[in-house]
């Protein structure tokens, strides 16, 4: 996966409860994660800040304009 600071939720499975599809979510660097074919994602238990560990093919990478990067970032 390109390493893009925000990614799309194309699929949901196996965490239902934990994300949604076709939400924007802010990606967190881990090249540890990323060796396992997994993605650092702040979800929606925003309690975490370090967000959580996801499989990569449940999301895609996407560039947004600086005005929603900024938007996003202070969500």
């Amino acid at each position: 996966m390109k390493a893009s600071e925000f990614v799309l939720c194309i699929s949901n499975e196996g965490f239902e409860t934990s994300l949604i599809v076709g939400k924007v979510y802010r990606r967190l660097q881990d090249p540890t994660a990323e060796a396992h074919d997994l993605i650092r994602v702040v979800d929606e238990d925003t309690s975490e800040p370090d967000g959580y560990l996801y499989p990569t093919a449940l999301f895609v990478p996407i560039e947004l304009p600086e005005k929603a990067k900024k938007a996003l970032k202070s969500a």
